[in-house]
């Protein structure tokens, strides 16, 4: 009989199977420091490939970008050697560490970085409390980033808040903290942080808020900047005080707390008011626009300089700038009382040039109306329209005198069909022959085309290529005595060419710079303008009184000024095109007028940038020229003595010589009126005469 043995889970199990359970016991024990050892490997292996990952990332960041000095912003100074405007491709004004006061830098170290001299870039502690933060509210929202890590942001990332840029922010950090010192870092974070409305940098943000040198600020003003990189807007004394005022506070608390002041300069730091001192004009930055566009243009083109060069290597750019002049100019084209009504979808626009022709100096430009962009089109300088009657003295009338033709000389004033050109006078009328003078007092387009032929193309297109036009092929026809150019010309242009008259036939290129040096004054570049004869002075001076003439009597009157002016009027037609069939009157399409005084040779232009048939002048624009000329002039030259256009010695001589008369006898109308009532007043009449028989007769009509 087989027994069966039942072993209860209580009973002790047989010996062998004793022997093996201890045995597995066993094994299980050892096994588990095998796995404690794995585990530790494990995340040493990991920690190793992390720190390698992260030492090759960081190795391969590039922050040598730093290493370039911060840009230096270049400076226009005017004619009397004082800066006249800034240019500036950073919103930076750059500053040395040692310029910034002590009290501005412990406060933006107690307020932003605590740990700043002791941590490697990155402060593990506030990361980690940041992280928890973040974990909390499921978002990458919160800060931790010490200077060093701003400073990476500022200058190599973009803002978001992504985690990957957490990263590359802290790799960045770890990087720049290795190559710089901290006093580096810290020069080069209070230089590129952001201090609200619109100021980069602590110097900016010092002539911003209390209008002065970052140098000059006291404790509680570095306080009051030191606790708005944090929330610029929110903070801002210009919006709320009393936020800022908080924050100041809260920043010199700080202060007090990590021993940068004592708590008596504390006490008297947290009771003072805030002061501000904003000033009232945006400073030289932007100032003169047109003329710091021209600048810019005449110093890349004629000097080889990059734009970059020009914004950013703290050049000194001396210039011919009259700020009185540059004043004057600006002030009108913000009037809209000096321009006529444009169209609401399209503003008429102008462009202005003052040009000393004594020696080419660019007085004073505006290339446009309305808000303008950095190196925008400067219609001053890079416009080109046609410049209608405006041409004549430069491809006519001075040609024509350099070949023996007078004020007195004979036009042809009629009907005029060459080779299919049929030229007609403004006022549709003929006079059959009319002096030169006439010619050019009224504007008269016959007798200039005429005369244009008689010289010969050739002998105006040189004359004028003389003066500084750029003429071409496509010129070669007489409609180029009314100023039917192929490209046309600019305000620029046209006034250096009238500088000549002006200048007694002497002609200097119209230029802005007058020498260019680094910031520790090792001169660049110099110019030297060089004169050049275009004609005598003589016909220059006969050109002067010709022009005269226009102002004081033909269509130039609305440019008079009280005191001597010569000058011209142009317009152009409308283009004569099925668009614009059945628009009649006095309309054009460019309206100019270039003139003269003894100081200052102006040029002016007006019209649409786009002509159509619903934009285009519909008044006399030349007349509108001509105002826009006496109201700048005027103002440029007040306080200005009076002086008269200076006669060549040779002059009346020279005329003598040629006519055998004195030159313009009857010039002056006035004077010939006065003339002839003198002389009406002295000559005898009959009528009260008692012996004549006119006298007789009326002695008997008296008694009867």
């Amino acid at each position: 009989m087989v027994k069966i043995h039942i072993r209860s889970a209580k009973q002790p199990a047989p010996t062998q199977g004793k022997k093996s359970a201890q045995g597995k016991k066993r094994k299980r024990k050892s096994s588990r420091p095998r796995w404690g050892l794995r585990l530790f490997l494990a995340a040493l292996m990991l920690f190793i490939a992390l720190s390698v990952t992260a030492a090759v990332g960081i190795a391969q960041v590039d922050v040598s970008s730093l290493e370039n000095p911060l840009p230096r912003p270049s400076f226009i100074y005017d004619r009397y050697g004082e800066k006249a405007s800034q240019l500036s491709s950073s919103r930076i004004i750059p500053v040395s560490l040692d310029q910034i006061p002590v009290h501005l830098q412990n406060a933006i170290v107690a307020v932003e970085d605590k740990r700043f001299y002791e941590h490697p870039g990155i402060d593990v502690l506030s990361i980690g409390r940041a992280l928890i933060r973040d974990l909390q509210s499921q978002s990458w929202a919160e800060g931790g980033s010490t200077i060093t890590q701003q400073l990476a942001k500022n200058m190599f990332l973009s803002s978001d808040k992504s985690l990957s840029r957490k990263l590359r922010e802290a790799a960045y950090a770890l990087k720049i903290d290795m190559i710089y010192d901290k006093n580096d870092i810290l020069e080069l974070y209070l230089n590129n942080v952001y201090f609200g409305e619109g100021s980069w940098g602590v110097q900016s943000a010092s002539k911003r808020y209390f209008g002065k040198e970052v140098g000059e600020l006291s404790l509680e003003e570095a306080a009051l900047l030191a606790g708005l990189p944090k929330a610029p807007t929110h903070y801002s004394p210009l919006k709320d005080r009393e936020k800022a005022l908080e924050r100041r506070n809260t920043v010199l608390a700080l202060m007090r707390e990590q021993q940068y002041i004592s708590e008596e300069e504390y006490q008297m730091a947290v009771s003072a008011p805030i002061v501000l001192s904003v000033a009232q004009e945006e400073g030289l930055q932007g100032k003169y626009p047109s003329y710091r566009d021209y600048v810019i243009q005449e110093a890349v083109s004629l000097y080889g300089f990059t734009e970059e060069q020009i914004l950013t290597g703290g050049l000194q750019i001396y210039t011919e700038l009259d700020p009185a002049a540059q004043n004057a100019a600006e002030e009108v084209y913000m009037d809209d009382r000096f321009f006529p009504a444009g169209k609401e979808d399209q503003q008429i626009q102008s462009g202005v040039v003052l040009l000393d022709h004594s020696s080419g100096g660019v007085r004073a430009l505006v290339g446009n109306r309305g808000e303008g962009v950095f190196r925008g089109f400067n219609r001053a300088t890079q416009l080109k329209r046609q410049p209608g009657s405006a041409f004549k003295p430069i491809v006519v009338y001075g040609p024509a005198l350099e070949r023996g033709y007078t004020p007195y000389s004979r036009l042809y004033d009629g009907e005029l069909n060459i080779n299919g050109y049929q030229p007609r006078n403004w006022d549709h009328r003929y006079r059959g022959q009319v002096t030169l003078a006439e010619a050019v007092t009224n504007s008269w387009n016959i007798p200039a085309v005429w005369l244009l032929n008689e010289i010969g193309i050739d002998a105006g297109m040189d004359y004028a290529r003389s003066l500084g036009i750029p003429l071409s092929d496509d010129d070669r026809h007489l409609s180029i005595a009314l100023g039917g150019l192929s490209e046309g010309v600019s305000p620029l242009q046209m006034a250096q060419a009238f500088g000549a008259f002006a200048n007694q036939g002497m002609m200097y290129e119209a230029h802005a710079i007058t020498k260019i040096t680094t910031q520790d004054g090792y001169v660049l570049v110099e110019a030297h303008a060089e004169p050049k004869r275009i004609t005598s002075p003589e016909h220059a001076y006969t050109m002067t009184r010709l022009l005269e003439n226009v102002v004081r009597y033909g269509t130039g009157t609305k440019a008079r000024l009280d005191r001597p002016t010569a000058g011209k009027t142009g317009t152009t037609q409308l283009p004569d095109t099925e668009e614009f069939a059945g628009i009649t009157g006095p309309v054009s399409k460019d309206a100019w007028f270039v003139g003269y005084t003894p100081e200052l040779t102006a040029a002016v232009w007006l019209g649409y940038d786009k002509t159509d048939r619903n934009h285009y002048l519909e008044s006399s624009g030349s007349e509108a020229a001509a105002s826009l000329f006496r109201e700048i002039m005027s103002r440029a030259l007040q306080g200005v003595p009076v002086r008269p256009f200076e006669v060549p010695a040779s002059y009346r001589d020279h005329w003598n010589l040629w006519t055998g008369q004195e030159l313009f006898p009857n010039w002056n109308k006035d004077k010939d009126k006065e003339k002839e009532k003198k002389e009406e007043k002295n000559k005898p009449n009959p009528s009260k005469n008692k012996n004549s028989d006119k006298g007789k007769e009326n002695r008997k009509k008296e008694k009867d």
